[in-house]
């Protein structure tokens, strides 16, 4: 009797919902190590992000976007393009709610988005469930449910890893049979220059308060391997005016020189090398209204 072999599945499942919705978190418990960066701030994720998660007999893309909201500027309208795109091609949808804010209108309405979609399978997600009893989780759940039709719903924490591994495996098996999407050992489609912008971004978005963090944009300019192996890198910080620069750099530059200690330590850690960190602030007023400037950072819809 000749032996049965076993379909191998992949295919790409996109996390949509609103901002601070956990997205982002659950994207690196999945793959087991930090590749998204991650604050309590508002559009965190500026760029779309493909994670891979290698299982037994399957490979699994999952898609991380920018949090769905109402856009003040041309930044947010593309930020929502950008998340909107991903349902046409995913295979599957998983809708996040974060289990300790109210869902409101603005959820209703990503939730009709995700009704809306193609996706053969759609799955609700309560996230955060560490942060709250298990009875306001249920409430939670029994909300979003009322939302849009969902296949199955899940009540998750991230941070815990409780139940983050059933998750890959719902996602898994709603996969389709098809080919290994990317090698083994890549991890993401993120650019080292990306990842090096979006951590040097993250740390300020930490140390900022008020508007500052929302008018923040991060370059990285060069990234040079030098013979004794250690790379030097040059990155630029971008706000939209001079007094936030001032804000940006600090007193005798204190928080721009925190900041690059703090980038550098994760930045190694990902480059696997020591790391040399030249940051530089600059002013572009009003780049988020900047369909150009958003294009050439590479936060457009259509990069």
């Amino acid at each position: 009797m000749q032996g049965s072999t076993v379909a191998f599945r992949s295919g790409f499942c996109a996390l949509v919902g609103r901002p601070n919705a956990g997205k982002s978190t659950l994207v690196n418990a999945c793959v087991g190590g930090k590749i998204a960066i991650t604050s309590p701030v508002a559009q965190t994720t500026r760029r779309r992000l493909r994670a891979v998660v290698n299982a037994e007999g399957g490979q699994i893309v999952i898609v991380d976007t920018p949090g769905l909201h109402k856009p003040k500027d041309t930044l947010g309208k593309e930020l929502n393009k950008t998340a909107l795109g991903e349902l046409a091609d995913a295979d599957v949808v998983a809708y996040l709610v974060d289990a300790t804010a109210p869902a409101g209108t603005g959820d209703a309405w990503v939730a009709r988005h995700v009704e809306g979609s193609d996706a053969p399978y759609k799955l609700l997600v309560i996230t955060k469930a560490d942060l709250v009893s298990q009875d306001e989780a249920a409430v939670q759940l029994e909300k979003a449910r009322g939302l849009a039709r969902f296949d199955d719903a899940l009540v998750i924490s991230a941070k815990e890893g409780f139940n983050v591994d059933l998750f890959l495996r719902l996602i898994l098996d709603h996969l389709p049979e098809g080919p290994r999407w990317f090698p083994d050992d890549m991890g993401s489609d993120a650019s080292d220059e990306d990842i090096v912008a979006d951590l040097v971004r993250e740390k300020l978005l930490l140390r900022l308060r008020q508007e500052v963090p929302h008018s923040i944009a991060v370059t990285c300019d060069e990234i040079d391997y030098a013979d004794d192996g250690h790379a030097s890198i040059a990155a630029t910080v971008i706000v939209e005016r001079a007094g936030q620069k001032g804000i940006v750099v600090g007193s005798g530059g204190s928080m721009i020189k925190s900041v690059g200690i703090e980038a550098r330590r994760d930045i190694e850690r990902m480059l696997g090398c020591k790391v040399y960190l030249d940051l530089n602030v600059k002013v572009a007023p009003l780049w988020r209204r900047d369909a150009r400037a958003i294009r050439r950072l590479g936060y457009s819809s259509e990069d």
